[in-house]
């Protein structure tokens, strides 16, 4: 068996609550619109999953997929222009509210401390990943920051992976990959040749056939 080089990490709801933000921002930006109740959050989510999976697909650009949540979720037709204004509205909201896991810099570097290199690979835009990065203070603990943007293909699809492993100089049973969706973090990098970790912070997957942690703190190798 090949010795570990590297741990990579899933960045959203794995390293940053990008949920929690998610929720919190948009209660405030759709009261301005007049939009309020209890499934806010909820309708947001779903309208938010369905376009960037679109935009993982390579069906929508990054900024189409913000004008079409945008339109669906308030209800309106607009221009291109008027879509982009309404959403950075809640763009402000939502990085405003981005922040790390308790467990998130101490495990980086406890990776570090064991000679391991600590990577990132994440399904979004570049530019937008990074400003995560940067503003949740982890920037400083990222050896290396992958974003799909700047690949062929998102996870699942096991040229990700692959390519990722080859852009931080290691073969894919060098590398653990950890992160919370078992379909993007478990299942394709298993099928690409790494090792995996699923981080099911919530107990969602109790039946999962893999490995599981509730915590980062836990995470061993």
């Amino acid at each position: 068996m090949a010795a570990l080089c590297a741990i990579i990490f899933d960045l959203d709801d794995t390293l940053v609550d990008q949920a929690g933000a998610a929720r919190r921002a948009v209660v405030g930006w759709a009261a301005e619109h007049g939009i309020s109740g209890v499934d806010v959050a909820h309708r947001w989510e779903a309208v938010s999953d369905r376009h960037y999976r679109r935009y993982q697909s390579r069906e929508l650009g990054f900024q189409e997929q913000r004008r079409e949540r945008a339109r669906e979720f308030l209800g309106v037709e607009v221009t291109d222009v008027d879509a982009d204004a309404l959403f950075a509205g809640y763009l402000t909201r939502y990085e405003a509210q981005w922040v790390a896991f308790d467990d998130a810099v101490p495990t980086l570097r406890r990776v570090r401390d064991a000679g391991l290199r600590t990577v990132v690979l994440t399904n979004g835009d570049d530019d937008h990943q990074r400003l995560k990065l940067d503003l949740t203070g982890l920037a400083a603990e990222v050896d290396l920051l992958v974003s799909t943007s700047t690949l062929p293909a998102s996870k699942p699809d096991p040229r990700s992976y692959l390519l990722t492993c080859e852009r931080a100089g290691i073969a894919p049973g060098e590398a653990l990959m950890v992160g919370n969706s078992l379909a993007h973090d478990v299942l394709g990098p298993l099928e690409a040749g790494l090792d995996a970790v699923l981080l099911d912070r919530d107990d969602a997957h109790p039946e999962a056939a893999a490995r599981r942690i509730s915590t980062l703190h836990d995470l061993s190798w």
